[in-house]
């Protein structure tokens, strides 16, 4: 490779690893703001061996759960360059088909995964803007009355602006956190001078002896320490945006250790001035320094909220693919990033549930009594996920892989049994977000397996058909599309269209939309085409889309046309079933899951919509359906 090439690729991963400090790291990045006053609120009093033990556990957990565990294990477990949970259970799923229960196995525990992440994108927010609006009690106790208006206005136009896209803002999110961290290692440098021997703190006997001194108590302090380590899915979740190495080298080179700088310096004031733990972060600053420290804060935690709620939208966008959550309306806010997408029902769903919680809570500890749950939860699904992935694909030996798993599980069950003594002060919360949310998407699930095994059982092979309408049908000019959900046989919508109008078009195309595994297919591999009958005028169409793409019935029309079916888009018509769902008494489906899933069957948005079907060549065909 030449010199100037070398050159190229060290300034394009400069860039991205620039723009990954802009987008990943938020939410862990304005954990400084209120972890350490927690962990030392949760019972600790303040002197130098405790505050040694407490920066020793914020070290060691910071450098094997962010930095060895998603760092160094758990991103090489991409899907095609794609991270986060569900990409995660995409490839546990590929290397367990032979494995029906295990299958089921890891469908439960990527979906707990992906419900307690919706939990932490309502705190959050909350707790973020919150925590950084607190400064203004720390600059003039006066405007304490000020803190509440400051954070709804905050959020509720972080939540408006999230139709316009996340485009636009993303451009300023990179220059504003190299600020934040640069600001962060600077304020922790100058405690840390007239502290040095803080640094100490780095020997895990700190952390040891704090916890055996402390004894079940411990359990307590562990549930804050959590909290510096808010956001570290991010890292994965985020790495078909970035790529391995620039998220690697951001965390390693520059974000890791700011943060540590910063964590210690809070230490290094709290021994020379106990009283500072009102709020250590800002009182790290001189005074003339805290108006702009506050508005840098606020920025910076409506970055870490941005970088959530955009997660919580790709999430929900690649649940609905995968067939784990009703189709909802989805918007493009770029034409240039796919991964750019708004889904309006979440975002006033998450808007109306942070200011809840904003309201009820009033105060960013009382909401760290509601954190760390929904965080350790989904990092234990993340690792179980792992080891299947590890076992199945990466083919370890059994010693190695099960080491992997029994040293996070342990870290994993640690943390979420120090959360768990929370659920009674707030910790219900994302609990109560998680289950119902779960009750949701397994009841959706439930009722599609039924639905498809109600047009399996109905279904009839092409070559019958043809048997049996032979000459009886008048024939008429055109093409006709059915689309299905059925990979196999005639489609219901036609056998009905048949009964009814006893015509027979001249080209028909059954067309079903399948989702894969894989975050994308490309065009090439796309459409699969096979013809059926004496005259080859039946078609079966499969269209193959990852689970990070939205399918396109225009664009597949024309790839149809490329790959030799003679189709006319404007003489198309499309046969669309609306279907009209009802329930037997002895129905397979539970009775308190009926109605569920009949509102949200009703309710999903019309494939027309979704499928950016032309919607005045449609033509829709009522059908009733009993489960």
């Amino acid at each position: 490779m030449s010199s100037t090439s070398q050159d190229q690729t060290k300034q394009h991963l400069a860039a991205l690893a620039m723009g990954a400090i802009g987008v990943v790291f938020g939410d862990i990045g304005t954990s400084p703001l209120y972890a350490l006053k927690e962990i030392f609120l949760s019972g600790l009093t303040i002197n130098r061996l405790h505050v040694f033990g407490a920066l020793s556990l914020v070290f060691w957990t910071l450098t094997l759960v962010v930095t060895t565990k998603y760092a160094i294990f758990i991103m090489r477990a991409d899907n095609k360059g794609e991270g986060g949970i569900m990409a995660l259970m995409a490839l546990a799923l590929q290397g367990s088909k032979e494995n029906p229960e295990r299958m089921r196995f890891i469908v439960t525990v990527g979906l707990l995964g992906t419900v307690l992440f919706y939990g932490d994108s309502i705190i959050t927010p909350a707790i973020s803007v919150l925590s950084a609006a607190e400064g203004l009690q720390i600059i003039a106790p006066s405007l304490a009355h000020y803190v509440m208006p400051v954070t709804i206005t905050v959020l509720g136009g972080l939540f408006v602006m999230q139709a316009k896209g996340s485009g636009k803002m993303g451009k300023l999110f990179s220059p504003i956190m190299c600020i934040w961290f640069c600001l962060l290692a600077v304020l922790g440098v100058i405690n840390i001078i007239h502290e040095p021997g803080v640094l100490l703190a780095i020997n895990p006997y700190y952390a040891i002896h704090l916890l055996i001194e402390l004894g079940w108590r411990g359990f307590l302090i562990m549930g804050a320490v959590v909290l510096v380590i808010t956001g570290a899915e991010a890292l994965y979740a985020d790495m078909g945006h970035f790529g391995l190495k620039p998220i690697r080298y951001a965390w390693f080179g520059f974000v890791f250790p700011a943060l540590l700088l910063n964590y210690f310096g809070q230490g290094a004031l709290l021994i020379g001035h106990p009283d500072a733990i009102e709020n250590p972060f800002y009182l790290l600053a001189p005074t003339w320094a805290l108006y702009p420290l506050l508005i840098l804060s606020t920025l910076a935690t409506v970055i870490a909220s941005q970088a959530v709620i955009s997660g919580a939208f790709s999430m929900t966008r690649q649940a609905i693919q995968l067939g784990y959550c009703p189709r909802m309306n989805i918007l493009h806010t770029s034409g240039d990033e796919m991964g750019q997408v708004y889904v309006p029902a979440i975002n006033w769903l998450l808007m109306a549930s942070v200011f809840v919680l904003v309201l009820s809570f009033q105060s960013s500890t009382a909401l760290a009594s509601a954190y760390g749950l929904a965080v350790t939860g989904t990092m234990m699904s993340t690792t179980l996920l792992a080891f299947i992935v590890i076992q199945a694909l990466w083919q370890w030996n059994k010693y190695t892989s099960v080491t992997f798993l029994s040293v996070f599980l342990t870290i994993d069950l640690t943390f979420l049994s120090s959360n768990s003594l929370k659920i009674p002060t707030g910790g219900w919360l994302p609990l109560f977000v998680a289950t119902v949310l779960f009750l949701v998407l397994t009841t959706w699930i439930k009722g599609r397996k039924l639905l498809s095994e109600y047009m399996d059982a109905r279904r009839m092979l092409f070559e019958d058909l043809e048997e049996k309408i032979n000459g009886k049908l008048v024939t008429v000019p055109g093409t006709a599309i059915y689309l299905t959900r059925s990979l196999h046989g005639v489609p219901q919508v036609l056998l009905h269209n048949l009964e009814h109008n006893h015509v027979l078009h001249k080209q028909i195309i059954v067309m079903t939309i399948v989702t894969t595994n894989e975050p994308y297919v490309d065009e090439a591999h796309l459409v699969k085409i096979r013809s059926f009958g004496e005259n080859r005028n039946f078609y079966r169409v499969k269209l193959y889309y990852g689970f990070k793409q939205n399918a396109d019935v225009r664009r597949a029309l024309e790839l149809c046309i490329q790959e030799g079916l003679d189709i006319n888009p404007k003489n198309a018509s499309f046969f669309i079933g609306s279907e009209q769902l009802s329930f037997r008494n002895k129905s397979p489906m539970p009775k308190w899951r009926r109605t569920l899933f009949r509102f949200l069957f009703h309710n999903s948005t019309s494939a027309i919509e979704f499928f950016k079907i032309p919607v005045d060549r449609v033509v829709e065909l009522g059908i009733r359906i009993e489960l």
